[in-house]
């Protein structure tokens, strides 16, 4: 998928999380992680530009999205006062999943096209593509950022009904 198609991808994975955060009264938190996990969400394609890395290789596995989980919870524990409210929501574990998320929607995004993944690398090299639609389709693309866009809105519905 292209970057539209992952951000789309990103949102739809993040907003059940972001709806929790936010109705267990933590709004800017669930907004900071919508934005760090779309943010992430095309990060596997970096392997474009890297040199001796395969394009769909290492970059996309679960073990690279929750090393990126990792990295992510690691530099917020750093970032975040020990004396911050964040830390009453246990903000370096939701950091951990909404970085393990952006990579894992980009997986689910790229599992669609014929290329697919090899999400066990590097235990297994065995394929694995649902085979909807190709990479560069805008519509299948851009309908992903859609429902995206539709869930977070639906989402968002929720927590001011709720909230």
């Amino acid at each position: 998928m292209y970057h539209v198609g992952h951000y789309g991808a990103a949102l739809i994975a993040y907003v059940p999380l972001g709806t929790a955060i936010a109705l267990a009264g933590h709004e800017t938190t669930a907004v900071v992680g919508a934005l760090a996990c779309v943010a992430l969400s095309t990060l596997p394609d970096c392997d474009y530009r890297l040199p001796a890395v395969e394009h769909r290789g290492a970059t996309h596995s679960l073990a690279f999205a929750l090393l990126v989980g990792a990295g992510l919870a690691a530099v917020t524990a750093i970032v975040v006062d020990a004396s911050s409210p964040l830390v009453d929501v246990g903000v370096v574990t939701f950091a951990f999943v909404v970085g393990s998320l952006a990579i894992g929607s980009h997986l689910v995004a790229d599992a669609l096209t014929p290329a697919g993944i090899r999400p066990f690398w590097p235990v297994s090299q065995r394929h694995y593509t649902l085979e909807v639609t190709t990479t560069s389709n805008p519509l299948a693309n851009y309908a992903l950022l859609g429902i995206g866009v539709g869930v977070t809105v639906a989402g968002t519905g929720a927590i001011v009904a709720l909230g």
